[in-house]
């Protein structure tokens, strides 16, 4: 294992897998009734910003942090942190709902915007969904479209501040669109597949598109 990992117990991570498989199979917090008109079915209103993970918060030094881009593209990325801040610096600001039904309003993001990102890889045809790979193992998978839409980003900072190791950082995929699983925290490696492949949630019982306003808890 690499010095930057943290080793985490199998039986402390074998307990909150299968504690949120459960949740799946008994459909946890389904509701099946709409919500306010900015807060999803289901979901309940934090200020704070919750900490959810398989136990492990990788520690990446940023002069070993690297972001590849690479499957069904033309141009393979390799970005150490001195080229992900040398590309265009954008600033969102959105609302995030996680699948534990709690939202947040209003959370600013500084980041790399995934479009950019994509100009610079250059999809082929061919491709058409994404598997996000993260340093602790993590993985999750989207449609290329939803990559691609104008809201989803490369974060590095939270609120105006870097973020924090237990937020993702040094930099995690935003997708505020769908539950906060799909924004995979610690992400090093964005592959682009002609096949949808589930990720580590999605194989356990979770659904494979997670909109929240539709509460797509699990499949």
């Amino acid at each position: 294992m690499a010095e930057d990992d943290v080793t985490l117990t199998g039986a402390v991570k074998d307990k909150l897998i299968a504690s949120k498989e459960k949740w799946a199979r008994e459909g946890r917090l389904l509701t099946g009734m709409a919500g306010q008109e900015r807060l999803p079915p289901g979901q309940r209103l934090v200020t704070d910003f919750p900490v959810l993970d398989l136990g492990v918060q990788p520690e990446v030094k940023l002069d070993r942090w690297r972001l590849r881009v690479e499957g069904l593209v033309e141009n393979k990325l390799a970005l150490d942190w001195a080229a992900f801040q040398a590309l265009p610096q954008r600033e969102w600001k959105n609302d995030i709902h996680c699948v534990t039904a709690w939202s947040r309003y209003d959370n600013i993001w500084h980041g790399v915007a995934a479009r950019d990102l994509l100009e610079l890889a250059r999809p082929t045809p061919e491709a058409r969904f994404i598997v996000f790979h993260s340093y602790d193992g993590y993985t999750t998978n989207v449609p290329l479209e939803v990559f691609a839409a104008e809201d989803a980003l490369v974060a590095h900072s939270w609120n105006n501040a870097p973020l924090e190791r237990v937020h993702g950082g040094p930099a995690r995929i935003v997708i505020p669109r769908y539950y906060f699983w799909k924004s995979a925290k610690w992400v090093t490696r964005i592959e682009l597949r002609a096949e949808d492949q589930p990720g580590f949630w999605e194989v356990r019982g979770y659904h494979n598109n997670a909109d929240p306003w539709l509460e797509e808890r699990y499949g």
